[in-house]
């Protein structure tokens, strides 16, 4: 039982999955700070109001609406896609384009040494 939780632990993507989290916390972070420290600044100045989720507030027959917390929302997610997609996205997309057009530089031909080990291991690989 435990063999089998290390083995769907150390696969890739759970790995993968964990670093993502933990790099989506980060630029939650940045973000937050981002909206606080220029965003919420510039809406206080523009709308009189503190932040966003103050803005476009209504009320109809007792159900309280607000219009400025959905676009606070859609600010804070279109901030961190941009962030994800800017620092992380487009590099690693860049990287495969030049893997792929052969612009990597190509590894060392194998040395004398290397070819005979090659050799004896596909030797000792094949049945008789």
């Amino acid at each position: 039982m435990l063999k089998g939780f290390k083995e769907f632990i150390m696969r890739g993507n759970v790995v993968d999955l964990a670093v993502a989290v933990v790099i989506g916390a980060a630029f939650t972070k940045i973000v937050n700070a981002l909206v606080d420290g220029l965003i919420n600044p510039l809406i206080a100045a523009i709308f009189g109001k503190a932040d966003l989720t103050g803005v476009g507030n209504f009320e109809v027959n007792g159900a309280k609406f607000s219009i400025g917390l959905v676009l606070d929302a859609t600010l804070s997610f279109l901030f961190v896609a941009a962030a994800v997609y800017f620092f992380i996205v487009m590099p690693l997309n860049k990287l495969a384009e030049r893997r792929k057009r052969g612009q990597e530089p190509e590894p060392d031909p194998l040395t004398t040494d290397q070819e005979l080990l090659t050799e004896i291991r596909d030797l000792l690989r094949t049945p008789r």
